[in-house]
């Protein structure tokens, strides 16, 4: 640990902080800091920030930090802790930014099938933000206990059919579902890395072949996206099916600032 850099090292406490505060202070206090979609009832301002310092479990954040620790000191050393930070924020912003966008048109999406009952900006709203969130899972018979109601009150109740029902709980999942985790940050470091070392090889645990990071990297980006269509991931998702997004929101944004720096500020060095 000798050689760990200070912003390093600081990054990985404030997660772990966040990740045993979160654990005892409950779920109320995840629900403040993960990131919700922007037009949830449950969005604050503050999410994309803090979003990335929550994890959804011990395998997550070990594996997260483990990442930071391996790569982001040797980047750090590199560009001065200072660019260092702002680089790892911004991809983790560009993670939650990503991610949000494709919510975004899914969620559009949805609604375009169920546009036939003909819904109230109002009553659409109370729709999508009842309740059907039971621990870490969404039941939709819990949600239509607490939809149902509110169909009838706006005399819509006799529109639902089962078509009409699937997307009305498919949109309800898109707009209460929650993101953590510092992965979109870490894969903007990963991309750093192949960028500046891109014949340094890497292994992973389960291929241990090394590769060089210029193959490595796109190549963990591709499997990531296969994986997550399907509802997995390589980086710790969370399980929604689309955080994949916001692992390629981070190496996009992480490739596009290596890019602009590379030709701006390291043609000499």
């Amino acid at each position: 640990m000798n050689n760990i850099t200070d912003t390093v090292k600081h990054l990985i406490i404030i997660n772990i902080l966040f990740f045993v505060g979160s654990e005892f202070m409950g779920k109320e206090v995840q629900d403040l800091l993960s990131l919700h979609y922007f037009e949830s009832a449950k969005f604050r301002f503050w999410q994309p920030l803090t979003h990335m310092f929550m994890h959804g479990g011990i395998m997550h954040i070990a594996f997260n930090m483990f990442a930071l620790f391996s790569f982001g000191s040797m980047l750090e050393n590199m560009f001065g802790w200072k660019k260092f930070l702002f680089f790892y924020i911004s991809c983790g912003l560009g993670a939650a930014l990503l991610h949000t966008g494709i919510q975004y048109f899914e969620l559009q999406n949805v609604l375009n099938e169920i546009s036939d009952l003909k819904l109230s900006d109002e009553t659409l709203n109370l729709l999508l933000n009842a309740n059907g969130i039971d621990g870490d899972y969404f039941r939709s018979d819990l949600y239509f206990k607490n939809a149902i109601p509110i169909l009838e009150n706006s005399n819509k109740i006799s529109l639902l059919n089962e078509i009409n029902s699937e997307s009305l709980l498919n949109a309800a999942k898109i707009n209460q579902s929650l993101m953590v985790g510092a992965s979109g940050a870490i894969y903007g470091l990963l991309v750093a890395f192949a960028f500046m070392f891109p014949n340094a090889e890497l292994m992973m645990m389960f291929i241990p072949v090394p590769i060089k990071a210029k193959y490595f990297v796109p190549g963990i980006l591709v499997i990531d996206l296969i994986l997550g269509l399907k509802g997995n991931s390589i980086f710790g998702g969370n399980g929604t099916g689309i955080a994949h997004f916001a692992h390629i929101g981070g190496a996009l944004i992480g490739f596009l600032m290596m890019w602009f720096w590379k030709k701006n500020s390291f043609d000499n060095k």
